[in-house]
């Protein structure tokens, strides 16, 4: 799969990286050869094979959630720059 300089500079684009034209031309190169190895791949037969999600055997370790009362929290408040009914009062992120 050959991309051109055109998709090449859309995903640059999507990256938010700007890239001179020689980057361009050199990523469109590059990255064709990724996409023709990934289509390689596709071309193995796996039919029979077990998905592997995990190779090291590690299981997750959960525990209870517990309510834990915290000591510090009247002196954390004190702290802050702005709080409203006993919560910090942050910047909105969103117009």
């Amino acid at each position: 799969m050959t991309l051109s300089i055109e998709e090449v500079r859309k995903i640059a684009q999507l990256a938010r990286i700007e890239l001179t034209p020689e980057e361009l031309a050199r990523h469109a190169e590059t990255m064709s050869a990724v996409l023709d190895y990934m289509n390689i791949l596709n071309e193995v037969d796996t039919t029979g094979v077990e998905p592997t999600f995990q190779v090291t055997g590690l299981e997750n370790v959960y525990r209870d959630d517990e309510v834990v009362e915290c000591k510090l929290r009247d002196r954390l408040l004190k702290q802050m720059p702005e709080v409203e009914m006993e919560e910090l009062v942050v910047p909105g992120v969103f117009d």
